[in-house]
């Protein structure tokens, strides 16, 4: 949605999940315990991460490696949260998200932020804020359809585990901000959602109307 987003509006697009997904495949490669976190930054620390942000070529690179498919496996998804949570890995990947953003801003005409923590702690002054979210098992049956996976149950599960981490978390834990726009996307589609946000865009005047029959 974020990237569709990016792409209609002509704008930058940035996955910061990737970022972390990136940290966490440099983590499980260097055989490291997720729940060792000064091993876990210091890891992180040495590492080199670059993401692409044109929404039509998005690109993530380790150490010079494009592992743009490999951060999307299940081992990368069992260990993301936990290496995520330490607060040295935050500060330093929302140090360049940051950077990213004002580049971005200053030269793209703006940027789709996608993440868990944008609205709170990256980009708290961003002029439209959106917490997209919809029922568990809504979400679940859709992950299992994107990733060709049987068990939905297994998935919804995960799903749910993953959210509870995310929200309890000392750094930056998951949750909208006061100002956010809250999106429920259970009852909608792809394209119902896109119009929903390009509508909120224009409301904000972050775009003239007539982009919209780009979509």
């Amino acid at each position: 949605m974020a990237r569709r987003l990016a792409a209609s509006l002509g704008a930058r697009y940035l996955d910061t999940g990737a970022m972390y997904r990136a940290a966490a495949l440099g983590v499980l490669r260097a055989g490291i315990d997720p729940a060792e976190p000064v091993a876990v930054s210091e890891d992180v620390a040495r590492r080199t991460i670059q993401i692409g942000t044109e929404p039509d070529s998005c690109f993530v690179l380790l150490d010079g490696e494009d592992v743009s498919g490999e951060i999307r496996t299940a081992a990368v998804t069992t260990t993301v949260s936990p290496v995520s949570a330490v607060r040295q890995v935050r500060a330093l990947l929302v140090s360049q998200q940051r950077r990213i953003i004002s580049e971005a801003t200053a030269t793209a005409g703006g940027i789709v932020v996608e993440g868990r923590d944008i609205g709170t702690v990256v980009a708290p002054d961003a002029p439209l804020k959106i917490f997209l979210t919809a029922a568990a098992a809504q979400r679940a049956a859709r992950r299992a359809a994107q990733d060709g996976i049987a068990d939905v149950a297994a998935v919804q599960a995960a799903v749910e585990r993953r959210d509870r981490f995310d929200a309890s978390r000392d750094a930056s834990p998951m949750c909208a901000a006061d100002d956010a726009v809250q999106l429920d996307t259970t009852a909608l589609d792809v394209e119902a959602v896109l119009a929903r946000l390009h509508d909120l865009a224009v409301e904000r005047g972050l775009v003239v109307p007539a982009v919209r029959d780009s979509l």
